[in-house]
């Protein structure tokens, strides 16, 4: 490091964390940054890798750090983008997400009775404009909350 140049890898507020529990620490220290504004709604987080040279911890740390934020809402992990500030004014469910939503609320409401026997996947597809793996996913939550079975060689039910 040259003198007068600022090391980009250090943080400029408290870079050294210590004692136990680092995680936390970074947990705590990201999610003042959100509420200061440095990370708007929508944005992204730095990368893993760039928060590891940061904190001067090890990924794993970094990792169990952003667990926290995630489990608290604060932030989710985006397909292709990474970890990003939650916008409570936009939907971020992921699509498999609205499907078995729609399905569960059909089910609920009575449109899909007990015993009745669910779209295909080819039909799902082709109403949701999504891919096969897509709609087996939403269909895999629908089967492990108990709300649909399986009968194999004869589709999926709703469940009596």
């Amino acid at each position: 490091m040259r003198i007068g140049v600022p090391d980009p890898m250090v943080s400029d507020e408290r870079p050294w964390l210590t004692g136990g529990r680092v995680y936390t620490q970074i947990a705590d220290r990201l999610r003042a940054q959100v509420a200061a504004g440095r990370y708007p709604p929508g944005s992204s987080l730095p990368s893993e890798a760039r928060l590891c040279a940061e904190f001067r911890v090890a990924r794993n740390t970094v990792r169990r750090g952003l667990a926290i934020l995630e489990q608290e809402g604060l932030i989710v992990t985006v397909p292709s983008k990474g970890r990003v500030v939650k916008d409570p004014s936009a939907d971020t469910a992921y699509r498999y997400q609205v499907i078995a939503s729609e399905l569960r609320a059909q089910i609920e409401q009575g449109e899909l009775a007990a015993g009745a026997v669910l779209p295909s996947e080819k039909e799902l597809r082709q109403r949701y404009e999504a891919s096969r793996a897509t709609v087996r996913r939403a269909l895999g939550v629908l089967e492990s909350e108990g709300v649909v079975v399986v009968e194999h060689g004869r589709g999926r039910f709703v469940r009596h």
